[in-house]
């Protein structure tokens, strides 16, 4: 036994001389044992390894000082007068602690009951005696690495629950500022409801987050002719959100010299540009002044609240569509480009006549678009269908129940995209 304690005190210690360079501090162990004389060898053989040793003569001694202070191991002996190596095992993992300990227990007990027993009471490992220092060098190695690991991963929880808390943080600004957003986005939108006679417009929007990129409107172009528009900028979220905010000026009619639709008369007056000028314009303006990344789809239309007479462009938006006073549906357009992918991107002009009880629509695709829970999308029929099924609705309730059919068929309220439009009712 004399000889395996001298080769044990000789066993290297380089990585407790890397630990004291590196600036930590050596790893502690706690030496249980009612035999003076085996505390003592342990003791100068773990000493001599580089550990920071500290002794207990009992069990009640272990457990007094693992109150106290804190150890990375402890090695104890199995059978002592008053508390068992087996029995402070029990009561030290009852102990509340913040680190991990790695428990030795050192025994003649060699049986599988035995065993048994200290795994269930907690102990991590086992060493027969008599010791063998190779063995035991190896024990203390394994308890090492398993505290270490420990103690990286409570540091790397924390790192996370630093990290969490700012991300938790800096969401709440973001959350905060997007109701502020919406709010602004919202007042984009003051008039979701214009009369003027002979003719009268209802709008809505239904964002599918925080913020959205569709955008309906309407302005007066002159005495005779209003403009009615439907826009749907790609992607979502913040992005899309401000540039719709940017069009939403360009189609102002509070101010003429900022609406892209409207020219300045040398004599102060102001003329309306046909429909597949305005087209041209926010191709130019998007793709040389604005330079962004998102295109949008358009419908953009010019009634003539005297005659009836329709006149307008489809960019790569939803068919607009007329339904008659008797529940026909007339899809107007051919499709065209969406504004902003190509520089020479022409846009026709299609026509078309509204007489007194007809109704002009103009939806985003959030409607054709929408799935079912099986995948399925509603299409242009499908969409026909909702509009015939609820024809004999007034305009505000006929939009209203679009959203509601809208839900059924996607079997939720929380809709994919951003669904929008505008309904124009026209008298004659």
């Amino acid at each position: 036994m004399d000889r395996d304690l001298m080769t044990l005190m000789n066993v290297n210690s380089a990585d407790h001389r890397a630990r004291a360079a590196a600036g930590v501090g050596p790893w502690r162990v706690l030496v249980v044992d009612d035999s003076k004389a085996q505390r003592m060898m342990l003791t100068a053989a773990l000493s001599r390894w580089g550990y920071a040793v500290d002794q207990a003569a009992s069990g009640e001694e272990a457990l007094l000082a693992c109150q106290i202070g804190a150890f990375d191991i402890i090695l104890s002996d199995w059978v002592m007068d008053g508390m068992s190596g087996l029995d402070l095992c029990s009561a030290f993992h009852a102990l509340e602690q913040e680190g991990y300990t790695y428990f030795i227990l050192l025994t003649s007990k060699s049986g599988k009951a035995e065993i048994a027993k200290g795994l269930e009471a907690g102990a991590d490992d086992f060493l027969t005696k008599p010791v063998s220092p190779h063995e035991l060098r190896a024990r203390l190695r394994a308890g090492e690495r398993i505290v270490g690991m420990h103690r990286e991963l409570v540091q790397k929880n924390r790192l996370l629950g630093a990290t969490l808390a700012e991300l938790q943080r800096a969401q709440r600004i973001v959350d905060r500022d997007l109701i502020e957003a919406r709010k602004l986005q919202q007042a984009l939108v003051r008039d979701r409801y214009r009369d003027w006679g002979r003719g009268a417009a209802t709008l809505f929007l239904h964002t599918s987050g925080p913020v959205g990129g569709d955008l309906a409107g309407f302005f007066e172009l002159d005495a005779c002719r209003v403009a009615l528009y439907s826009l749907d900028v790609s992607g979502h979220g913040v992005a899309s959100a401000m540039i719709t905010a940017r069009l939403a000026g360009y189609l102002s009619g509070a101010d003429p010299d900022q609406n892209i639709a409207l020219q300045r008369r040398p004599d102060g007056g102001f003329d309306a540009l046909l429909p597949e000028e305005v087209a041209a314009r926010f191709n130019r303006t998007l793709l040389q002044d604005l330079q962004v990344d998102q295109y949008f789809t358009m419908a953009y239309a010019q009634v003539d609240l005297c005659t009836g007479a329709v006149a307008l462009v489809q960019a790569g938006h939803p068919y607009p569509r007329i339904l008659r006073a008797d529940g026909r549906i007339d899809r107007l357009g051919t499709g065209g480009l969406p504004i902003g992918l190509l520089s020479d991107a022409v846009h026709e002009r299609v026509t078309a006549q509204l007489y007194p009880g007809d109704r002009l629509l103009l939806l985003t695709d959030g409607l054709t678009e929408c799935p079912s829970p099986g995948g399925a999308e509603l299409g242009d029929d499908g969409l026909d269908a909702l509009i015939s099924t609820n024809s004999r609705l007034g305009s505000a309730q006929l939009l209203d129940a679009l959203i509601w059919d809208l839900a059924t068929h996607l079997g939720s309220e929380d809709f994919p995209d951003d669904v929008s439009g505008l309904v124009f009712d026209y008298r004659g």
